[in-house]
């Protein structure tokens, strides 16, 4: 029995390939399964210092994503002995990465790319996992796709239950039960009872930070001593009648050495202007995203921790002032532009390869493997929804084997 717990990029995936192998499988799921366009109900909340994006439901993160699809890390694994590239071709054809066609690349978009190319930046269409002929360009990818037309875990958990896995949902997994060093089971508590699933193999898929409350408890106290999540801002004005806040978001790409730069509609730009007549249809904004050097941890107590290095704030800072070339050059008005609160996404790190787990992403407990973020060596300061795929993947065939 293989029993994977969490439902996100790593989780989906597995349970899907080994469930199409006639392989015996069930999935825990903390949260509900929901409808894709209800998953904004279902953010999670920390503490008042650190406002990361993450979500407790059926797919994970994956399901308030933009569906993004970029390689990341693919040179910095190779010095763990991970090469992805053939896992890569299988789950980009899997999910059907492309670049959005021409009749979804909506005004503030065009108007983005143009500018970095003015620019001379290397600007491109992102890569993504969004069927056109069901995307109706309601501008709401980060709430959860009203359309269902966007790739999610939750699509490849159905698969995975249609080809015969159990799927368990609201269930929290708190522990897993070892047995001469090896993996044996999972304690979990579904309705306000724990409960146990005996287990062969069992593959920790849980997130960054949820992962991490279970490795500790199962003894392997060094999770979540480093932890990484991509810092972000976004950085926006005054464009009238744009209307960038109805386009399918994140469809243009900008990448620097230390940042990317991909157009993001904030509401909170707005508030920065002082004119009633401005309105959410007059507001283009940039996300800006990058790297981070994983000083932060999740302490004994459960809370998560984030230190900013100079580094950090350097890179963040370059990104947002080529931001404000970008949307000028675009046309916004200069005196308008502002920037939202500094937030986190992407949380990693907390289980590294070659710290927490091997090359096979199996941890010091035999038979007890973990793949989300957390097993990302450093922070990709990218979406890495895809890499992690395709280290899932890799994972399944290993698990076949």
């Amino acid at each position: 029995m293989y029993v994977i717990i969490g439902t996100g990029a790593g989780g989906a995936i597995i349970a899907r390939e080994l469930a199409k192998n006639n392989l015996p499988v069930t999935i825990l799921e903390k949260g509900p399964y929901i409808k894709s366009k209800d998953a904004f109900n279902y953010y999670d909340k920390y503490n008042e210092t650190v406002d990361l994006l993450t979500t407790t439901c059926i797919g994970g993160a994956t399901i308030v994503s933009m569906s993004n699809m970029v390689r990341a890390l693919d040179e910095e694994l190779l010095d763990y002995g991970v090469d992805l590239s053939e896992a890569y071709r299988y789950v980009e054809e899997l999910v059907g990465v492309h670049q959005l066609d021409d009749s979804h690349i909506g005004k503030g978009t065009q108007a983005f790319l143009d500018a970095g190319e003015e620019l001379g930046l290397n600007t491109m269409k992102m890569p993504k996992a969004i069927r056109e002929e069901d995307c109706i360009q309601c501008g709401k990818c980060a709430f959860g796709c009203p359309a269902d037309a966007k790739w999610s875990g939750k699509d490849f958990v159905d698969e995975a239950v249609e080809a015969g896995a159990t799927l368990i949902t609201e269930a929290e997994a708190t522990e897993i039960m070892t047995e001469n060093d090896a993996a044996c089971g999972v304690k979990y508590i579904k309705d306000n009872q724990e409960q146990i699933i005996k287990a062969d193999k069992v593959i920790l898929s849980a997130g960054a930070i949820g992962s991490t409350f279970i490795l500790r408890n199962t003894g392997i106290s060094e999770a979540g001593r480093e932890l990484f999540f991509d810092p972000f801002v976004s950085v926006g004005g005054y464009l009238k009648d744009v209307n960038f806040n109805t386009e399918v978001q994140m469809a243009g790409l900008v990448i620097g050495e230390n940042f990317v730069l991909s157009p993001h509609f904030s509401s909170f730009i707005r508030a920065n202007i002082p004119d009633d007549n401005v309105t959410d249809n007059d507001i283009l904004s940039i996300m800006v995203k990058t790297p981070d050097e994983a000083k932060g941890y999740i302490d004994d107590d459960g809370e998560v921790v984030k230190i900013n290095t100079i580094q950090d704030i350097r890179y963040l800072a370059e990104g947002t002032a080529t931001a404000g070339f970008i949307l000028e050059k675009a046309g916004v008005d200069p005196n308008t532009i502002g920037s939202t609160v500094y937030r986190g996404a992407h949380p990693g790190g907390t289980a590294a390869i070659g710290k927490i787990v091997d090359s096979n992403l199996e941890t010091e407990i035999e038979n007890l493997y973990v793949c989300d973020a957390s097993v990302l060596p450093i922070s990709p300061g990218k979406p890495p929804i895809l890499t992690i795929l395709a280290l899932a993947k890799m994972l399944a065939d290993h698990l076949k084997n």
